[in-house]
Order: structure tokens, then C-alpha cells, then sequence
């Protein structure tokens, strides 16, 4: 059963912030246009990906650069769903401080930058935010502490956003992903135990993939969801439930 035969989006704009190297919010952009939505991109890169150029409307953005991210947000007067979906992490290396800082930044107060520059165009047409956070918003990371730090973060912001923005018909709800076969996943499957250990504690037995991300942020930002706010949906295969 495909997850694009339950929805239909014909009509809405959607902007997906942090798809230009594939992976989950290039999953994303790609779903919701399958779904007829009218879908642009951003990325901190120069350029996407080239099947995503030939798609998408490109705009290269830094969400640490909060002029860039008003001017991005100004320039839309109108939006059904904002996904933000820009980060980074780096297993091992993030015990150093201003490392550590610069996750947080582009993590979480990225993701804030972004909600506030584009509120007034979601408010427009009472949209959903849907913010990528992550399973290790729940427990523990000794190799990567400022990534589970700062999607505590993301996770704690999706619940005071709602409350906030309530009141503008604005719903925002977010995704906590598992571990998912991505590029920025690349250095942790390096590690063939670590790949194992993944996969011998995961009820469903394998590594997650973009795609079972996209289908649950369509959902949240589907009708379907009308009553769902402040929400933070795990999608791990069952992981965090071992």
C-alpha cells in the first residue's frame, strides 16, 4: 500500500528546509510533490542534488544567519506546511564546545528561526509545522551529545509552538526518527557492530529508511491529523520501545 494513495495535497505549498543532500527532507519534498503539492527546497549547500534541481525551486539558506532566514520568510506571503528538517551532527567529535554550539544552532535555533520568519505566511492559511527531531531526544548519546541535546530541544519547542500558536489555526507536531539509512548516518554504519547491534535490537530488524519518515509527516500535516498538536511521533522500527 503505497502512502500516497491516502493523501492528497493538490494546491498546497510546502517548504521543506534542509533537502539538498538527499536523505530524509529531499523523502519528504519528493512525497508531498508526488502528492500535488506545490514543493520548494533549501539547503546550506550552493546547489541540491540534480534530480532535485530539475524538480524543485532551490534557495541556498543558512538558518544561522538570521537576516537570510527573514528575508527567505518575506518573501512568502502564503504556506500550508513548513518542514524543518536542517541538521548536523558528527559521531565523536561533539564533546568540543564550540562544535557543541554549532550543532545547537543550526538544530534547534535554526529550526526556530525559521518557524518565526515563515509564521505569518502559515498563519495566512492556518499550516502545519512539522519539526524533524529525533529518537535521541528520549535517552542518552555518548558520541553524540550537542545531536540529542539539541533534538531535545526541537522536541520541547514543537510543544510550546503549539501552545502559541494554537490560537492562529497554526498546528505544529514533530518526528523522531530512528536510526535511518542516510548520508549523514554514513560514519555511524561504518561501524559494522554498531550497524548489528542497530539491527538485533530493532523489532522490525532493519535500518529505517527516508522514505518511512515521509509518510509520517504527510499524515501529521495531512486533515487526517486535524486534532494532533504538540505531538513528538517516534518512527524507530520499535527501538525505543526495547
Amino acid at each position: 500500500m503505497s502512502t500516497l494513495t491516502e493523501f492528497n495535497y493538490s494546491g498546497a505549498r510546502v517548504a521543506v528546509i534542509g533537502a539538498s543532500r538527499g536523505g530524509i527532507g529531499a523523502a519528504i519534498a519528493r512525497d508531498f510533490q508526488a502528492a500535488g503539492a506545490e514543493v520548494e527546497i533549501t539547503g546550506a549547500e550552493p546547489a541540491c542534488l540534480p534530480e532535485d534541481a530539475e524538480r524543485f525551486p532551490y534557495t541556498q539558506l543558512d538558518v544561522t544567519d538570521p537576516d537570510a532566514v527573514e528575508a527567505f520568510g518575506k518573501a512568502r506571503d502564503e504556506l500550508d506546511v513548513l518542514v524543518n528538517c536542517a541538521a548536523i551532527t558528527r559521531r565523536g567529535e561533539e564533546m568540543e564546545p564550540a562544535f557543541f554550539g554549532r550543532v545547537l544552532d543550526i538544530n534547534l535555533v535554526g529550526t526556530m528561526r525559521c518557524a518565526l520568519a515563515l509564521h505569518p505566511a502559515l498563519a495566512a492559511r492556518q499550516g502545519r509545522v512539522i519539526n524533524i527531531a529525533s529518537m535521541y531526544a528520549r535517552f542518552g548519546s555518548p558520541r553524540n551529545p550537542a545531536y540529542g541535546a539539541s533534538k531535545a530541544g526541537v522536541e520541547q519547542l514543537t510543544k510550546s509552538l503549539a501552545i502559541a500558536w494554537a490560537g492562529d489555526g497554526i498546528r505544529v507536531n514533530a518526528i523522531a526518527p530512528g536510526f535511518i539509512i542516510t548520508e549523514q548516518s554514513a560514519r555511524a554504519r561504518q561501524d559494522p557492530d554498531f550497524t548489528s547491534s542497530v539491527e538485533a535490537r530493532t523489532p522490525l530488524a532493519r535500518w529505517g529508511r527516508p522514505q518511512d519518515i515521509a509518510g509520517a509527516v504527510l499524515f501529521l500535516a495531512s486533515d487526517a491529523a486535524a486534532f494532533i498538536t504538540g505531538t513528538c511521533m517516534l518512527v524507530d522500527g520499535g527501538y525505543s520501545v526495547v
